[in-house]
């Protein structure tokens, strides 16, 4: 579906602003030295945002097959990033949640981006009226994306440092 012509400028904006942060992402990644990809990052993401999960569940969060997201979180176990636990309820599903380094690189990536997001802002802040984050909040709630403090508190919910 295309755009409508009036909605044309939001949405060449925000096809800007998409790849301003994707690349805010990938530096942040380069610089804590994380050997971990856009999709693979975005799963840890999910992780700690929605806490243990089933690989085919964050297959469906991510919107990729099946086999795709098992292959993804392999490598993030292979990585030390993830680990496999069984279910308490039913010992035949096997959930993965977030080890201490892959909570220690969402960390880190997230406070990168933010402290960036922050210099970047106030570069630009005669251009961040109410109605701006208004829209940017709508788009991102839109989207599926939780706020920030919800996911962070998840993390204290679902916390198991142990690896």
């Amino acid at each position: 579906m295309q755009a409508l012509p009036e909605h044309e400028p939001a949405v060449e904006a925000l096809m800007l602003a998409s790849r301003a942060l994707v690349g805010l992402t990938v530096r942040a990644l380069a610089d804590v030295g994380a050997d971990v990809t856009i999709p693979q990052f975005r799963s840890l993401v999910v992780l700690s945002s929605r806490g243990t999960m089933r690989s085919a569940d964050i297959a469906e969060e991510l919107q990729v097959n099946p086999s795709t997201g098992t292959r993804m979180t392999d490598r993030l176990v292979g990585k030390g990033l993830v680990r496999r636990v069984r279910s308490t309820d039913d010992r035949r599903v096997v959930q993965l949640r977030l080890t201490r380094a892959g909570r220690e690189i969402v960390e880190t990536v997230m406070a990168k981006r933010r402290a960036s997001l922050e210099r970047i802002v106030a570069e630009t802040a005669t251009h961040w009226q109410p109605a701006v984050t208004e829209a940017l909040t709508a788009f991102a709630t839109a989207a599926g994306e939780m706020p920030e403090q919800e996911w962070w508190m998840g993390w204290a919910r679902n916390a198991d440092l142990s690896d």
